[in-house]
């Protein structure tokens, strides 16, 4: 499912405009970024923890030339998904209503 797909069924599901849904996610993208950027994590629940995690810097051999190169230390993101959506999604019937 690519993105224009996505925003036309959250907009079906929440009876808003496709315009209204993008502005939404926009305004949702921007809140988490800035959460990020300060370091702190956002747990939804029902659906897991999102979060950044520094990675020290590190010592990598090119294995063509066999040239030592330090790469820097940087933030990446994390997601952990809830015991909820796990249990969801390893469920036999997953999609179908219970």
């Amino acid at each position: 499912m690519n993105n224009k797909q996505f925003l036309a069924e959250l907009s079906k599901r929440c009876n808003l405009s496709v315009t209204e849904t993008e502005k939404n996610a926009e305004a949702l993208i921007n809140v988490m970024e800035s959460i990020w950027h300060d370091g702190d994590s956002v747990n939804l629940s029902g659906f897991g923890l999102l979060g950044v995690r520094k990675k020290k810097e590190r010592v990598s051999v090119s294995p063509s030339t066999g040239v030592k190169m330090l790469v820097p230390p940087k933030l990446v993101l994390t997601y952990k998904p809830s015991l909820v959506l796990k249990e969801k999604v390893n469920t036999k019937n997953y999609g179908e209503e219970v």
